[in-house]
């Protein structure tokens, strides 16, 4: 292949370097109405009265409104396919406000000084609640975070709204306690994996005008335009068809911008007003008002044999939604979906557990969506299972993991297509020189570096509900046109996509030009999650490029008189075979387009998965402990992935080196911390703490193919697996090191030095 699997620069790389893209913001005219919006202070509360006259009164103050003045349709701001499972349980603007930062009012002015001037002369009076703060106790509390009675579910999640459940979930295969009875070792344990917040470079905002037909146009940072486009249709009551929604360049998402935010927000003021609008939170509203991940309590029981096979694993969790379900059951559902089918020789497997309501900001989607958290918890006790049989941790993986042609309990009807993880766990161990360190080594110096490590999966798109659209065309100067609904987050998106098109049309990638995520000129795509861009979006660009390339030989047929089978593609023009007669594919082009049938060449196709391959890493953490104060430093950090065939070799590996330093701000660093009245306290990056370059000392990264039948060129996902392996394997090296599991994340040193007390 001359294009797939090359260090190809991304194609907005050097135009991102020198500041040329434009962003959201950019987008807006100087007199666009600028938004700002009225929190509550209170983290459950009933609004009794509200005074907005003072503010409508200000010189400047276009619009002010309030629950009064809003439509009454509930609606969900998750990005999922319709019928979305997360639970439509909010209005624009609500009587009731669950969180502190939740919207109680909106206010349009002239500038941004006018409108923050009008958002203190509005008078609100309140009847407090008592809040759910404590998510173990939510569903026992008797305080009924949403009693409203017109909030709906699309089809049953398990939903006991008055006992603040959210969502239910139970998955179980075999006999446990009969298994768990004929077990020769036994280990369980309890973990907690905080919240914690994306942290994207660009925070939310929107601009909303009416174009020449009156059409609402919403141009946002999000990873899922035709999502925002359904909630704002149903959440303003109007026709779908009378929205279009454009994402230009995005600074970032992680998950983030699958919920949508402020669309809602301008596109209602302009509405009302008729005038552009435009509302940008600042890193304080961002971290307060939008959403963070899932806050979570998973409990693990695992029996095994005296050989070290594992025979049964059961988990129980806890998931805490907020005050809103955005993405509450199906991130709660990869707890277990991207951790049991790992361990394949089980005989008996079971999942339950509830999603609630507090009265938090909500959850959200968040790179690795629940198989995070899964993954910190399953991969910890495996880590004690091997040092109760007296096993290598490495070794009980390589015994029990699922090998390619296998299937699991959890997964019965589906043999895994392709899998690399027994060698990334050999060329990791090599890489980090494990059998050299493990378990740990004495510094003489009153310090310790230690090893652990830990293996995890995840999927590529969602098998049997997501499906993505391509279009691309041959333009009539003989170069290409990619249009698709899929968005560049950063991440090279677009790039790939380019390399895949160029490979099917032998052409290089400067005669490719890609436009996304348009709503109105762009074809559907669900969007960028559930690391469905490369396996799911890609699959249908190598679809749409292959017709058109089969529609250039035709047209090449017609004008040569010589049969299809006769001709030969050679990228730059189409030859007959065995003679020199051939006809360059810009003649095939001008002659479609202004020829006498007069009908641009184009390729298109559609494609959604039944199956979702799963990516691969195995990861290893080595840590520097000072047994004097529990202070550590992760000395050295390997991931070697499988993510089948690499597309783009720079682009795996800044995926890989991004997702693995996120997934250190979770082990070490991050938390979401609110105080006894619920309000954020980690509301800015003083408080916030994320992992800055001179935090990371080494991350080392390598890949092991293997080749997807079912993805495009054999490729897999990368996206999102590759945060899931710090917390737990810095969690086993720290117990390496000290003896002390620290089963709560973030790990700290003061909890390492505590535990060690203790």
């Amino acid at each position: 292949m001359k294009i797939i699997g090359k260090a190809i620069p991304k194609i907005d790389g050097m135009a991102i370097t020198t500041g040329k893209p434009v962003y959201t913001e950019d987008f807006s005219v100087s007199d666009a109405l600028v938004i700002k919006i009225l929190r509550s202070p209170h983290a459950f509360a009933k609004i009794t009265s509200i005074d907005v006259s003072r503010a409508e009164q200000l010189e400047g103050v276009e619009c002010v409104l309030t629950y009064k003045d809003v439509p009454d349709a509930r609606f969900t701001l998750a990005g999922q396919s319709y019928p979305e499972p997360s639970p439509y349980d909010r209005l624009i603007l609500d009587q009731i406000v669950r969180y502190a930062g939740d919207e109680v009012a909106i206010v349009a002015a002239v500038d941004e000084n006018t409108a923050l001037h009008a958002l203190k002369l509005i008078k609100v009076e309140y009847e407090v609640f008592e809040p759910v703060l404590d998510f173990e106790k939510a569903a026992e509390s008797g305080i009924v975070v949403h009693p409203e009675d017109d909030l709906h579910c699309n089809f049953d999640i398990g939903m006991e709204k008055d006992r603040n459940i959210v969502a239910k979930h139970h998955v179980e295969a075999g006999n446990l306690e009969e298994e768990f009875g004929k077990c020769d070792v036994v280990v369980e344990g309890t973990y907690y994996t905080q919240a914690t917040a994306q942290a994207m470079m660009e925070t939310h905002r929107s601009y909303s005008y009416l174009d020449h037909a009156g059409r609402l146009v919403v141009i946002c940072s999000t990873q899922v335009p035709f999502h925002v486009k359904r909630t704002v249709a149903r959440a303003l009551k109007m026709p779908s068809s009378m929205v279009r929604v454009i994402k230009p360049r995005i600074g970032g998402g992680f998950g983030a911008k699958q919920t949508g935010c402020t669309e809602i927000f301008s596109a209602i003021v302009t509405m009302k007003t008729g005038k552009p609008s435009k509302i940008v939170y600042d890193r304080t509203e961002t971290f307060t008002s939008s959403t963070s991940r899932h806050g979570m309590r998973v409990k693990v029981r695992m029996g095994a044999d005296k050989e070290g096979f594992i025979k049964v694993i059961d988990i129980n969790g806890l998931s805490d939604t907020g005050a809103y379900g955005e993405h509450a059951s199906t991130t709660f559902g990869l707890v277990a979906s991207k951790t049991l089918p790992l361990y394949n020789k089980t005989k008996a497997i079971r999942f339950t557990g509830n999603v609630v309501y507090t009265n938090k900001p909500s959850g959200g989607a968040f790179r690795g969506y629940g198989a995070t958290q899964g993954t910190f918890a399953v991969e910890s006790t495996i880590n004690k299972l091997a040092e109760k049989l007296g096993m290598d941790p490495t070794e009980i993986r390589l015994k029990n993991i699922i090998k390619e042609g296998e299937n699991s309990l959890y997964h019965y009807d589906q043999m895994l297509g392709s899998t690399a993880l027994h060698q990334c766990i050999e060329k990791g161990k090599k890489m980090i020189g494990w059998d050299g360190k493990f378990p740990r080594t004495d510094l003489g110096n009153g310090k310790v570096r230690a090893v652990g490590m830990a293996v995890t999966m995840q999927g590529s798109g969602i098998e049997k509900i997501d499906t993505a659209s391509a279009e691309v065309r041959l333009n009539d100067d003989g170069n290409y046109t990619v249009l698709i609904g899929s968005t560049d987050n950063g991440t090279g998106g677009d790039t790939i996509m380019a390399q895949m098109a160029a490979e099917v049309l032998e052409t290089g990638m400067d005669s490719m030009t890609v436009v996304s995520a348009d709503t109105d000129t762009c074809p559907f795509d669900p969007g960028s999650y559930a690391s469905s861009g490369t396996y799911v979006t890609g699959m249908a660009v190598v679809m749409a490029a292959t017709e058109l390339r089969n529609r250039i030989m035709e047209s090449a047929s017609k004008h040569l008189d010589v049969p299809v089978e006769n001709l030969e593609f050679l990228g730059d023009r189409v030859k007959v075979l065995n003679k020199d007669l051939n006809i360059s594919v810009k003649n095939i082009a001008v002659k479609a387009v202004l020829g006498p049938t007069k009908k641009q060449l184009t390729g298109y196709a559609t494609y959604g998965s039944p199956v979702s391959p799963p990516p691969f890493i195995a990861g290893f953490a080595e840590v520097e402990v000072d047994l004097a104060t529990g202070k550590f430093d992760l000395v050295d950090y390997v991931a070697v992935a499988d993510c089948g065939t690499i597309i783009n070799s720079n682009l795996a590996r800044i995926q890989v080196e991004g997702g693995i330093v996120q997934g250190i701000g979770m082990a070490m660093y991050e938390d979401v911390r609110y105080d006894y009245k619920g309000r954020l306290q980690t509301n800015t990056f003083m408080q916030y703490k994320i992992p800055s370059r001179k935090d990371i000392r080494s991350v080392r990264v390598a890949f092991e193919e293997s080749y997807e039948p079912t993805g495009p060129f054999g490729a897999k996902s990368i996206g999102e697996v590759v945060i899931n392996t710090p917390s737990p394997a810095i969690a086993h090296a720290v117990y390496n090191a000290t003896g002390v599991w620290i089963s709560a994340l973030p790990i700290t040193p003061e909890k390492v030095f505590m535990g060690m007390k203790r």
